[in-house]
């Protein structure tokens, strides 16, 4: 029989750990397809701070770093400064990168330093208990905001793509979703030119990924595709904020 499809070899063959219908399993494999198709397996570190995110090494068939909470960037620039023949990416979640480390990120991004990011962006802390994110919605209930978030008591919810975009040193910045087949072959593409900036040395590239929680936002995994789209896609719409001209659209 004629084969037509195959694990690419950058997942190890385990079961994920992660909720039903929790979407970080499609982004692993998305960021590992690129780097197996490119042969970059093996010359490739990922670092993974706190968060659903710690457990990455379990699944990823690459060498991976842990860092501490919001930390990754500082984890990163000095692996790629010391290693700058190796490809080195963040993967982290909207708790870490959009609060605890957002001073890490923007300075990362302030310096062009040159590593790929891949952000989780599903609106809430998950690991830890489901409490409000920089980036939860206006009206979106968690365990700390339990009549759901509000302006008055804490802002808009922050758009970390436009904000980066603003970044010189960011020189390619897209937000993609992961809520149906079309966009997660959309999220695959982001990702390849995101590595193909690295390679090509051209600055920091990061890549928005807008995800689910059914856990901790109490919803099935069916209806969690859908919040993605009907409620986050029209708050954080997608596409190409910035791209460098050396890369193709």
């Amino acid at each position: 029989m004629k084969t037509v499809f195959e694990l690419t070899k950058g997942m190890l063959d385990v079961e994920t750990s992660y909720c039903p219908g929790c979407t970080h399993g499609i982004s692993h494999r998305l960021i590992m397809e690129v780097l197996d198709e490119k042969g970059l397996l093996g010359d490739t570190v990922g670092v993974a701070p706190i968060g659903c995110s710690i457990i990455a090494h379990h699944f990823m068939n690459i060498d991976m770093c842990e860092a501490a909470h919001g930390r990754g960037p500082a984890v990163a620039s000095g692996l790629k400064r010391a290693l700058p023949d190796k490809m080195v990416f963040t993967y982290q979640g909207d708790g870490d990168l959009a609060s605890i480390g957002m001073a890490e990120i923007v300075h990362a991004a302030h310096r062009g330093e040159k590593f790929c990011t891949f952000f989780i962006n599903n609106g809430i802390y998950g690991m830890t208990g489901g409490q409000m994110a920089p980036t939860t919605l206006l009206g979106q209930k968690t365990t700390t905001t339990m009549e759901g978030r509000t302006e008055a008591a804490a802002g808009k919810p922050l758009k970390v793509s436009e904000l980066m975009a603003t970044i010189e040193g960011a020189v390619y910045v897209e937000r993609v979703s992961l809520d149906s087949p079309a966009n997660v072959r959309k999220a695959k593409k982001a990702i390849e030119r995101a590595f193909e900036v690295q390679e090509k040395g051209l600055g920091f590239a990061l890549v928005e990924m807008l995800s689910t929680c059914p856990t901790n936002w109490g919803l099935s995994p069916v209806a969690s595709i859908e919040w993605v789209k009907n409620n986050m896609q029209q708050y954080y719409p997608l596409g190409i904020l910035k791209c460098p001209k050396e890369v193709k659209i």
